[in-house]
């Protein structure tokens, strides 16, 4: 299994991380890559954890070094990616990688790995639940929600990029169907 990776997508508010986080409870084969990201934290996430937190321009030097994957700047001065050296870590363990990324960067990463990769997209059911889930998230401001929103329907004409693509509709189902992807998946 190891140089295996496992690629979530998905617009803001579609489960994602929240699929991924039952996927890594039922998994310990799988480990988690850190992204990098130029964005503050919010809420209580901590460098290191949900992400690598960096500021623009130490990011833009990251950049310069070739130390990414992958990366797309998602927002003027906001940028997210896939550091090389998160990559070699997890995989000197032995371990399947699993990513919780943007649309953009799920396609580069799946670009960059082919075969290896098993790239999932989830979406929201609509736009207006993705909307209702954002606002009960109680992280962004209503400018910002809206802002993702706007974004939301871009990221969901690149659903056909992906190998499969996996409705959230009711967490339970979106559970099971992600299961069986990942097992059929790592059992090749």
């Amino acid at each position: 299994m190891a140089g295996k990776v496992l690629i979530f997508s998905a617009p803001s508010g579609s489960g994602k991380s929240t699929i991924v986080n039952h996927l890594l409870e039922l998994h310990p084969e799988i480990e988690f890559s850190v992204s990098a990201t130029s964005r503050p934290p919010r809420g209580a996430e901590q460098d290191g954890v949900e992400y690598l937190f960096y500021s623009a321009d130490i990011f833009r030097s990251l950049i310069r070094d070739q130390k990414f994957v992958e990366y797309e700047e998602v927002y003027p001065d906001r940028f997210y990616g896939t550091l090389k050296s998160e990559v070699n870590r997890i995989w000197a363990k032995g371990h399947v990688i699993i990513f919780d990324v943007d649309v953009k960067g799920g396609v580069s990463l799946k670009k960059y790995f082919g075969d290896a990769a098993l790239s999932v997209f989830i979406q929201a059911p609509s736009v207006e639940e993705l909307r209702r889930r954002l606002i009960a998230r109680a992280t962004d401001t209503a400018e910002a929600i809206e802002t993702r929103v706007a974004k939301a329907a871009e990221e969901m004409t690149y659903a056909p990029k992906f190998d499969k693509v996996l409705v959230n509709d009711r967490l339970e189902q979106a559970f099971a169907e992600a299961e069986a992807l990942v097992n059929d998946f790592l059992s090749k």
